[in-house]
């Protein structure tokens, strides 16, 4: 299982610290950010499976940034705020906020936070689980995949297409399987390129070396297959 991805947002540089390096004690991968607009970018970025907070920001404020993720996901959203007033507490939670804390809190109490959000939040982490493959990672929720980290989108034929090699991997699969699974009701003649294309457009996508694919290989005469690459020299001398 991938480690839980953390994603921490607050101006405070010495707050920033101080929970980033518990986190990352605690086992979880951490990313942080220290304005709004960072937090936006690093959140489509790593897809964090819980988000960190921080009611002001010197440009977008929490509640502004919590309706923009709201808007295309329901991750967990834990809010930091020094505003102690019921009414600050009911905007945030009103803003899509699932949880908040109020300054100064203790590292442990915010732990706690985290593991409730995401143990209540499990259908959301499952949905998020990757099937990995060498360096590929598989995202159903989000129809991407990621490759040490870095996030590609897929159209929906070529996300449906890599899960299909994902299902079976190591094993080759004919065009005529692949027809079926993906064009039930289409007219695909054996002439046609349709799946070859598809192909060619996750290798451009997914590869290194789009012409000498490592992941998604031509088995001649049969179709196309997605094998996991061999282990390096020093792997296998250990």
């Amino acid at each position: 299982m991938t480690a839980f991805h953390v994603l921490v947002v607050d101006d405070d540089p010495d707050i920033l610290t101080i929970i980033r390096d518990n986190l990352d004690l605690d086992g979880y991968t951490v990313t942080t950010a220290a304005t709004g607009r960072e937090a936006l970018a690093r959140f489509a970025e790593v897809r964090p499976d819980l988000l960190v907070l921080d009611l002001m920001l010197p440009d977008l404020d929490g509640l502004q940034i919590c309706r923009r993720i709201r808007r295309e996901s329901q991750v967990p959203i834990i809010l930091l705020t020094a505003k102690d007033a019921v009414s600050d507490k009911v905007l945030g939670l009103e803003s899509g906020a699932d949880d908040y804390l109020v300054k100064p809190f203790d590292y442990l109490e915010l732990a706690a936070r985290i593991k409730a959000r995401l143990r209540r939040g499990g259908n959301y982490r499952k949905l998020s689980e990757m099937t990995a493959v060498g360096d590929w990672e598989l995202v159903p929720d989000r129809r991407e995949v990621a490759i040490n980290g870095r996030f590609v989108r897929l159209t929906k034929k070529e996300f449906d297409l890599l899960s299909l090699l994902f299902k079976h991997a190591g094993q080759a699969l004919d065009r005529e399987t692949i027809r079926r699974s993906l064009w039930p009701d289409a007219k695909i003649y054996h002439w046609s390129r349709t799946i070859d294309v598809h192909i060619q457009h996750l290798r451009a996508k997914l590869e290194q070396t789009p012409d000498q694919p490592t992941y998604i290989t031509t088995v001649p005469g049969v179709g196309y297959l997605l094998k996991p690459p061999a282990p390096s020299a020093d792997l296998r001398r250990r």
